[in-house]
């Protein structure tokens, strides 16, 4: 099992970015998909989780309206739309899967919130 995010950066106040997570290594349109993040100082949260099929997601409520899951089983993929970014959002976004009970992450993906 593999997870690879890719995508973050240095962003403005207020902007956007997207990322991706290319799974491979197990059937990915079986299993659920989560995006999580951590700040300097705090401990990991959980930002977005979307079902195998893509038709059900969650959000935190510090992003809903502004961070869409979503993924294409067709790519391995699962992709996180961050819009209207706040300072606050500053943090190692990561990709995770729970295969067959075993929590699997990526390495993560620094998203940086700055002017």
């Amino acid at each position: 099992v593999q997870l690879v995010e890719s995508g973050g950066g240095l962003v403005q106040p207020g902007g956007s970015l997207r990322l991706s997570c290319a799974a491979s290594g197990f059937t990915f349109s079986y299993f659920g998909m989560s995006w999580y993040r951590q700040a300097p100082g705090k401990e990991r949260e959980l930002v977005a989780r979307i079902s195998g099929a893509g038709g059900r997601t969650n959000y935190a409520d510090s992003v809903k309206g502004r961070f869409t899951i979503s993924r294409d089983n067709g790519k391995n993929t699962v992709y996180l739309q961050m819009s209207s970014l706040k300072r606050e959002d500053t943090a190692v976004y990561y990709c995770q899967a729970n295969i067959y009970g075993s929590e699997r992450w990526g390495q993560g993906t620094q998203v940086t919130v700055s002017s």
